[in-house]
């Protein structure tokens, strides 16, 4: 199983962002090279402070991953990216997604390039992990409240300072003019207006009082009269709603045995990690970097081939 927590790590963190090719090598990762191009591009890219030995680190760890998957042929198909994607985007509602992206100087094409190195190590070290039924009861007996889950909604809004203006939107909309078309022209929502008014999927008692209690009992699929909040006024259409749900063992075992496989992969992954590294042969061009990856082990302490799935 994938672990979430390492992509929003990487999310919240450094961005990973493409290289440019070219410029003289820093150093090379088994006979892969790393130019001062591809360095600094990383750097000017970064969202947050870092250092050129972290970035470095990244960008070896990363090839390392890419050589292993490689040599032991393992693949990755873009339908297994794609799925593990989704979930992560289900966190958030659509326009969040896209400014994290964005604000983390992030394209698509980097998420998912993320998302496969995790697989590929999940393939790597997975098939030493077995959880067992009595650890999914355990884990359920004292975690079940966490479990259940809250009712939700999906919906669209548009968020105007006065009347006058909602009604005429309310009209606007009623009328047949385009949902989206509308937030964008009368929007107050940053956040929304350019995504057609998404506000995506979201639990009970996230929004302000009054929008929150119109989208979990008003009509879905309806363009609603102006609903008052602090924030101003908005017209609202519900685009889908789920009860909430009380976890049992039967529907809470795959989220269980999720977690709990997370959990015991992590220290396999850094040992992973740290085994491929120190059993690589990497020659360090720039002086800057000396000193910073350690010199190999013998080649009999090599990281085993992946278990075959």
């Amino acid at each position: 199983m994938i672990k979430f927590t390492t992509i929003a790590a990487v999310l919240l963190a450094a961005t990973l962002t493409a290289c440019a090719s070219g410029g003289g090598t820093i150093l090379t990762v088994n006979g892969q090279a790393i130019t001062r191009d591809q360095l600094d591009t990383k750097l000017e890219n970064s969202s947050t402070p870092v250092t050129a030995r972290n970035v470095l680190q990244l960008m070896v760890t990363d090839d390392l991953i890419d050589q292993y998957a490689q040599s032991h042929k393992i693949t990755v198909s873009q339908a297994e990216i794609d799925k593990i994607e989704n979930q992560y985007k289900a966190q958030y509602p659509a326009n969040q997604w896209d400014q994290l992206l964005k604000a983390r100087g992030l394209s698509e094409q980097d998420v998912q390039d993320l998302i496969r190195r995790q697989i590929v190590l999940d393939k790597a070290v997975g098939n030493g992990v077995h959880i067992m039924p009595s650890q999914i009861a355990a884990y359920f007996k004292l975690n079940h409240a966490q479990l259940d889950q809250p009712a939700q909604a999906r919906a669209r809004h548009i968020l105007v300072a006065d009347l006058a203006t909602a009604q005429k939107v309310e009209a606007d909309l009623k009328a047949g003019k385009d949902f989206a078309a509308e937030a964008k022209q009368y929007s107050m929502d940053p956040g929304s207006k350019d995504n057609g008014g998404e506000l995506g999927l979201f639990p009970r008692g996230r929004m302000v009082p009054t929008f929150d209690a119109y989208v979990f009992s008003g009509p879905i699929g309806k363009i609603s009269a102006p609903i008052k909040s602090p924030l101003g006024y908005h017209i609202i259409q519900i685009e889908a709603r789920t009860p909430a749900s009380k976890a049992t063992l039967a529907n809470s075992t795959a989220k269980i045995t999720q977690m709990l496989k997370q959990q015991q992969e992590s220290p396999l992954i850094q040992q992973f990690l740290q085994q491929l590294q120190t059993t690589a042969k990497i020659d360090v061009s720039d002086q800057r970097f000396a000193g910073l990856f350690p010199t190999p082990l013998p080649a009999a302490a090599a990281p085993a081939p992946a278990p075959t799935k």
